[in-house]
């Protein structure tokens, strides 16, 4: 170890206030941020950094967390460097009333969770606890999600930026804070202002198992499916009436197992309906299209387009739009034009005694948007397991590991600049 003195971890006490504060966003909001209470964690973040003489530290209108922990390098010309995590929780699970439970010790036993024992932990069904034998896990109780996603993030940069400011002897260039709000529904850069950071390059905190750094996310693509059915009272409906919630249902039925998240994995992509809304005259579907070339977006709308002009001609009254929105893209076509950011961040995690495992990812960080904003951005292991569900998991000992490779990140690139 490169410090003078032993790091004093904080980053499991800091995990556990932090998931009991509830931020979850809400995809059906306008605003910046989408709920208010994503402010608390960003005030309590403000607090502990401005605690520890981090002395910009301050929360923006729009729910940001900004922070600069000044170089004390005596060489120059060090480029500054960001780190980024979400706050925000997913509106998939419940993330009110968190109650996180340590598991001491963990053993390879099942972890029944005490609030719903129908929820039940299995190594069978999630591989990576093989790896946690000894280690000690955090779960939530059984009946919300832990919020290790991204929480474990969160815990784990702020720890970084507390043995940044008690250990001088860590020598780094200029190190830039962000913590984003609304990241689970797709719009947690919106705000961002990237003059503000200044950045060269930065480093989202988001990712699973330990070691792991990922360079490559999908392509992404919304799309909203709007169908102009035929009403009709329905005592006088006889062959008259052509529901568009009937036939946004055969529309769903008729989706192909194989083009399904269900139905894939490693690079293949998918078309996914994730809401649905409407009545006899209209009826919506939304739909997330995902691919990691850019190329296939188009070719998986079109699936949704054939089906519904093939469910549609048995419904000669009605008819169909399909309007399609850009999302997200791949971070790699940026990153790969930048080895040096890639390289850095995987010598750091081989500095923290780590296994280094270059990855992609079957979905996407708020480093998919910054990097095509102009600010490359890979993302580095948080630690976070079985995200948005209510069997979510992380081991104190990776969350640690996680700031060690933040540290080692720090002095990397302090050591070998541009």
């Amino acid at each position: 170890m490169p410090f003078s003195s032993p790091l004093s971890f904080t980053v499991a006490e800091r995990f556990l206030k932090y998931v009991t504060i509830d931020t979850q966003s809400d995809p059906g909001s306008a605003s910046c941020p989408s709920t208010e209470k994503q402010k608390d964690l960003g005030r309590l973040l403000v607090d502990e950094l401005q605690q520890m003489g981090v002395k910009d530290a301050h929360l923006d209108d729009f729910g940001y967390v900004y922070a600069t922990i000044p170089s004390n390098s005596d060489h120059e010309n060090i480029p500054v460097i960001c780190f980024c995590s979400h706050m925000d929780t997913a509106p998939d699970c419940s993330g009110t009333g968190v109650k996180p439970i340590v598991h001491k010790n963990y053993r390879g036993v099942d972890i029944i969770l005490p609030d719903d024992t129908s929820q039940i932990i299995k190594m069978t069904e999630h591989p990576d606890l093989e790896n946690q034998l000894g280690n000690d896990l955090v779960t939530a109780s059984g009946t919300t999600l832990l919020g290790a996603d991204n929480k474990a993030g969160v815990a784990e940069i702020m720890d970084a930026c507390y043995q940044l400011m008690q250990h001088p002897e860590i020598t780094h260039g200029t190190i830039r804070i962000l913590f984003t709000p609304d990241e689970e529904i797709g719009r947690g850069v919106d705000k961002a202002d990237i003059d503000k950071l200044g950045a060269y390059a930065a480093y989202t905190i988001d990712g699973e198992s330990a070691g792991n750094m990922e360079n490559e996310t999908f392509s992404a693509d919304g799309a909203k499916l709007t169908i102009h059915g035929v009403s009709v009272h329905p005592g006088f409906a006889k062959g008259k009436m052509e529901s568009a919630i009937k036939i946004a249902g055969q529309i769903i039925a008729a989706l192909p197992y194989e083009l399904s998240p269900e139905g894939t994995e490693g690079k293949q992509g998918f078309v996914h309906p994730v809401a649905i809304a409407g009545h006899v005259e209209t009826a919506s579907i939304d739909f997330i299209i995902r691919d990691f070339e850019d190329e296939l977006l188009a070719a998986h709308a079109d699936v949704i387009r054939g089906i519904a002009a093939a469910v549609l001609r048995g419904h000669p009254g009605a008819s169909f739009e399909l309007e399609t929105k850009p999302q997200y893209r791949n971070m790699k076509k940026v990153l790969d034009q930048h080895p040096q950011i890639v390289g850095y961040g995987m010598e750091a995690m081989k500095r923290a005694g780590l296994q280094a495992k270059l990855c992609s990812i079957r979905g996407g960080t708020d480093g998919s948007r910054l990097s095509f904003m102009g600010l490359p951005c890979p993302n580095i292991f948080a630690g976070e397991h079985a995200f948005h569900s209510k069997q979510e998991w992380v081991s104190v000992q990776d969350m640690q590991k996680a700031v060690l490779t933040i540290l080692h990140l720090c002095m990397v690139w302090e050591e070998k600049g541009l």
